[in-house]
């Protein structure tokens, strides 16, 4: 049976550039995990918050930028990036992480999009070969 973005997921694309939602939509029905939408556009004022934690505010350091491809291009308008966390969700097992990617990244190409993952940031498709860590973020690729 084919999973479904949730009422929460689907209004968390709500600002996020159009070629994206429809790389999410079809990763969505092809995916082998669940998955929800976290994160799509972010405010400025939340990426200093992100920023801020574990810097100057408790927590562990989630960001190492105070500009985002969460926030809104200048340019479009639109958000270009969006974080998915699957279901069930356990930070310190990648499966369901890696199984979102896959569907992410055949969704793309089906969709012809050029997508760049947090956990292979060279694209070469070795995942978190060389820290690249940031498991559920997905973004548009220039």
């Amino acid at each position: 049976m084919p999973f479904t973005l949730s009422e929460r997921s689907l209004t968390a694309l709500v600002g996020v550039d159009p070629r994206l939602v429809a790389v999410v939509r079809r990763a969505i029905e092809i995916t082998k995990v669940d998955f929800m939408v976290v994160e799509g556009v972010r405010t400025q004022a939340r990426q200093s918050e992100l920023y801020a934690q574990g810097r100057t505010k408790p927590g562990k350091i989630v960001t190492w930028t105070r500009i985002s491809r969460h926030m809104r291009n200048p340019v479009t308008g639109w958000g270009e990036a969006v974080d998915l966390l699957p279901a069930p969700y356990d930070w310190k097992d990648v499966r369901g992480f890696d199984a979102v990617a896959d569907a992410m990244m055949q969704a793309a190409r089906e969709k012809g999009v050029k997508l760049r993952h947090g956990a292979d940031w060279d694209g070469d498709g070795a995942r978190r070969e060389k820290g690249e860590t940031d498991n559920p973020h997905f973004e548009l690729a220039k």
